[in-house]
């Protein structure tokens, strides 16, 4: 496709054409799980929308053109905090959380990225780029605590387009008698008794959280790359501050060319906080939502939207899944999907107006033409959905509903012995409690058909 890919950068707040460094090393970083405890459904909306990134980037341009790495923060004060809460090591946690990541991510049917780096592994290059820093003149060290200091960098504030006095008075910096400013961010800290620690020349410490991206990001992508990207919660302070260690060090005027941030989800239009009590962990829809419809759900919104999440979001999204798989058919080789189609993807990953098209090449493949419903479901496929047969997905809507198959064919024989004695009240009982149960019967001449769903 000669189509030109279109993004939303936050760095000037308006769509702008992507037009990559290198069009053979295309890059990508996206900030990726601190693992002190499970990841819950505002995580997952970043890892779905930047997952269709991916795959539209690889579509452009091939597989091999296309690096996207996506960190896990592996060493960080909620982590410590947990830890002690939960009275288990920090290495029990994080290998527990990650393994939890891991399972979910395969749920939403994520990709894997090219490399998934953790920051403990990088330690001794955060130590480099702090020195390099510190001899560049951009951080300064007071009792063996290392910052950055802002007022040495003209540029801060500019990805979050505020001045940097509207950035302290709007944010939770922490207070310290080390610091300059208020404002300026911390580097490396000393670890308290029965903390993780490094050795290093300020003392044995560990890294702030915003040096390890930057950190990570340079070892795989380069001093400069293309994109990166996280929820909108991330641009103040983690980006903002991230730009700033990153240009200083690398003595370079641009860090990322394009950033890319998702909108915030609400749970029934309230926020979703622990305050509130309403944290959606995804492990909590495993038993009862197949992973396609929270990947559905998750897209049917405008990735720089506010999505609400609510039961009746949900239900929609199960029941199309539903009608999709009326179209499914097996896929031996991936076809071709019509530039036409992919149009909306290309244009500011607009997945509602994709998932219009899917529904228009639905309809298509309803009138029986096999190669349509190829098309069909390889557009499904292309961004993460129909990609099981439609025997597992009924058999998970079986096992959920805890009807099985036989149950059901005695239900209908049960109806339809009341029909033949015109005792038509149990016979519509029998319906509606397999309706509940998920399951649709259509009387057609002297047979009665069932599907769920």
């Amino acid at each position: 496709m000669n189509k030109d890919i279109f993004l939303t950068n936050s760095l000037g707040n308006k769509k702008e054409k992507f037009t990559p460094i290198d069009t053979k090393k295309i890059g990508m970083y996206v900030c990726g799980p601190t693992v002190y405890d499970n990841p819950h459904i505002g995580n997952a909306r970043p890892l779905v929308i930047f997952d269709i990134l991916f795959k539209v980037l690889k579509c452009k341009y091939g597989k091999k053109s296309v690096t996207y790495v996506r960190n896990i923060t592996d060493i960080d004060d909620k982590i410590i905090t947990s830890s002690l809460e939960k009275k288990i090591s920090i290495e029990d946690l994080t290998k527990k959380i990650t393994n939890i990541f891991h399972e979910d991510c395969k749920y939403l049917n994520c990709e894997n990225p090219s490399y998934e780096p953790k920051a403990t592994e990088n330690i001794s290059l955060m130590i480099e780029m702090i020195s390099e820093l510190i001899k560049n003149k951009y951080a300064y060290e007071k009792n063996s605590h290392v910052y950055f200091e802002v007022n040495k960098f003209s540029d801060y504030g500019k990805l979050s387009n505020k001045k940097l006095e509207e950035l302290v008075a709007g944010a939770r910096v922490e207070i310290s008698k080390n610091k300059k400013n208020p404002a300026d961010f911390v580097l490396w800290k000393p670890s308290e008794t029965n903390e993780p620690s490094w050795d290093s020349p300020w003392g044995k410490g560990r890294p702030g959280w915003h040096l390890e991206c930057s950190v990570m990001s340079k070892k795989y992508l380069g001093e400069k790359f293309d994109i990166h990207g996280g929820g909108r919660d991330l641009i103040f302070p983690h980006h903002e501050n991230e730009i700033a260690q990153s240009r200083c060090a690398n003595k370079n005027d641009v860090f990322a060319n394009y950033w890319v941030h998702n909108g915030f989800i609400t749970i029934s239009s309230e926020k979703m906080s622990k305050s509130q009590g309403n944290i959606l962990r995804i492990a909590d829809f495993k038993n009862n939502i197949n992973g396609q419809v929270l990947r559905l759900a998750l897209l049917s919104t405008h990735y720089r939207q506010p999505l609400d999440w609510n039961e009746k979001l949900l239900s929609e999204c199960e029941k199309t899944i539903s009608k999709w798989y009326e179209s499914f058919t097996e896929i031996k080789k991936q076809i071709l999907i019509p530039d036409e189609y992919l149009l909306p993807l290309y244009d500011d990953l607009n997945t509602p107006g994709y998932i219009a098209n899917l529904h228009k090449l639905y309809e298509k493949s309803q009138k029986g033409e096999l190669k349509d419903k190829e098309i069909f479901v390889s557009a499904c496929n292309f961004i993460g959905l129909l990609n099981e047969s439609k025997k597992n997905w009924d058999e998970f809507k079986q096992n959920k509903l805890k009807i099985s198959e036989d149950q059901i064919k005695q239900k209908i024989k049960e109806r339809n012995n009341a029909r033949k004695n015109k005792d038509y009240k149990t016979a519509d009982k029998i319906r509606d409690e397999l309706f509940n149960k998920g399951v649709l019967i259509e009387d057609k001449d002297d047979t009665t058909l069932w599907k769920f769903k």
